[in-house]
């Protein structure tokens, strides 16, 4: 067993003593940290007085698990990772790896007969194990799933990284399509397999499609221009805005209004350029915050365009280009059309169908403009401002280009948003909201668009997966609202990207510009400010 040498004393501490030291620091430091967030909770009572509200039991479980962590990391994680870096004296090979031992082929087809043998039993798990065990069987069920997709993606990763955007866009656009014919297996029926879609296709692909084109279209200002905008929700606010108020009071289309919305954006994205031109780091993102907080208080103060906190309701739903409609009391609905049963499902997934091709215009400008010289230019821009000027660029238009594209693609978002809630109110734009967008393009890798998008379902498809986490109730009490922990799961990415992944989910940075053949460049060669 390996141990370690203390230099001030002649002591031999071994790995499960520094662990057990380590842990008791993790504990108390969790303590500190978390007494005010998870021990106290605010509260009003009856009388309408502001209450607090002590959760000791919560508090100390969460400080016993992060010590535990803590323990099992230093006393068995590092020295499991350190041996699989000692080759063998026999054979000179080294160890199977961590994820060749993890992904064994047994472990995979007890991961399908597990899956399997819970979606046959999904209709009556509440009966057969109860209501409280029913919850924890649908987790195991996830969980059996994840693992055999992960399976997959190991073994084939080859293939996967050779094919993977083909891959990717044929797995979107098949996705609606499978959810609804799985429902329909499970529910014995088309409609109820339409039915069920709803929720899937709505929050874990409507909701994650729209977050990863507002992420791709803050990646041009950061990651590609490399300047610092915490305000980017307001140009999602302005598209939003723009397609309720000129949909509600002058009934024009959305395929009208969908470009509106984009170039008024970009006008206020330019607008937004101007100021900042001789702003760098810390000071352009204060003023990006400051216009982001101007435009929401604008949209809550102007009452008599705006609404004010109420916000602008009845916004008219989209149309299949004018031919049909999604209203069932249309002439030319849909479901008349088709001569097909009515269910509000085709709408949902038309709007799946219509951010994702919103997605691939978006990818698509992106690719083709860092070809351009105007995007040579961005990357300029972002890695040397001064050696840009001395080139012979012209910062002024270069930043102004990447404001306004960046800020159009919020806009493109925004008004899809409206038409997909037919409600909007200044709540929906905070700043939050650029918080999240901007959490996704660090982990995601600035400047990758792969990158950006697998952290976007990872974390906004992981936050509406605790949404259908209701056994944790039965754990935590029934005042527990997994959701509302879903800045604890940013924050957790966050560091462990940090120390394992600095350049985000994607570990490797191609150049768009290269000397007779390409060449990746590996994140663990270089470090943030260094190639």
């Amino acid at each position: 067993m390996a141990v370690t040498v203390s230099s001030e004393r002649d002591t031999v501490a071994t790995p499960v003593q520094r662990a057990f030291r380590e842990a008791l620091y993790a504990g108390a430091i969790s303590l500190g940290l978390f007494v005010l967030f998870i021990g106290l909770r605010t509260d009003q009572n009856i009388s309408n007085e502001l209450i607090l509200v002590k959760r000791w039991g919560l508090l100390a479980l969460v400080v016993i698990a992060t010590a535990v962590g803590r323990f099992l990391y230093i006393a068995y994680g590092q020295p499991f990772v350190a041996s699989l870096k000692v080759a063998n004296i026999d054979t000179g090979l080294l160890p199977d790896t961590m994820a060749a031992r993890f992904f064994r082929t047994p472990y995979f087809i007890a991961a399908v007969v597990v899956a399997a043998l819970l979606f046959v039993l999904a209709g009556s798990l509440d009966g057969l194990l109860g209501p409280d065990l029913a919850g924890y069987a649908r987790f195991v069920r996830a969980l059996a799933i994840i693992y055999a997709v992960a399976w997959v993606m190991y073994y084939f990763r080859a293939f996967i990284h050779a094919h993977f955007s083909a891959l990717g866009i044929s797995a979107l656009a098949l996705y609606p399509i499978v959810v609804v014919l799985v429902l329909a297996l499970i529910t014995g029926s088309m409609a109820g397999g339409f039915q069920g879609s709803l929720k899937w296709v709505d929050n874990f692909g409507i909701q994650i499609l729209i977050y990863v084109m507002l992420a791709w279209g803050l990646n041009i200002v950061i990651g590609l221009a490399g300047l610092l905008d915490l305000g980017y929700v307001a140009f999602y606010a302005v598209g939003a805005y723009a397609y309720a108020l000129l949909g509600t009071h002058f009934g024009l289309s959305f395929w009208i209004l969908l470009p509106a919305a984009g170039c008024m954006a970009a006008f206020w994205g330019v607008m937004l350029g101007f100021p900042v031109l001789r702003l760098r780091g810390d000071y352009l993102a204060i003023v990006t915050l400051a216009f982001g907080e101007i435009i929401r208080l604008v949209l809550i103060n102007w009452r008599d365009v705006t609404n004010g906190s109420a916000g602008i309701s009845g916004i008219p739903k989209v149309s299949f280009f004018g031919l049909m409609s999604f209203n069932v009391s249309d002439p030319n609905y849909i479901a008349k059309v088709l001569h097909i049963a009515t269910s509000s499902a085709y709408y949902k997934i038309f709007l799946y169908y219509l951010i994702l091709g919103l997605c691939l215009l978006t990818a698509f400008v992106t690719i083709r403009l860092r070809r351009l010289p105007v995007g040579r230019a961005w990357e300029a821009l972002r890695e040397d401002e001064i050696a840009c000027r001395s080139l012979g660029i012209n910062t002024t238009t270069t930043k102004l280009t990447a404001f306004a594209t960046g800020a159009m693609f919020g806009g493109f978002a925004g008004s899809f948003f409206a038409a997909r809630q037919g409600f909007v109110s200044p709540e929906s734009f905070v700043f939050l909201e650029s918080a999240i967008v901007l959490a996704i393009v660090v982990l995601g890798g600035m400047g990758s668009l792969v990158g950006i998008a697998v952290a976007a379902l990872v974390m906004i498809g992981g936050t509406e997966a605790l949404r259908e986490l209701d056994f944790l109730k039965r754990v935590f009490g029934p005042d527990f609202t997994p959701e509302l922990y879903r800045m604890l799961l940013f924050g957790m990415a966050m560091v462990i990207v940090m120390l394992w992944k600095p350049r985000g989910f994607v570990g490797s940075r191609e150049p768009t510009a290269f000397l007779k053949e390409r060449r990746a460049v590996s994140a663990s060669f270089t470090k943030e400010g260094h190639g």
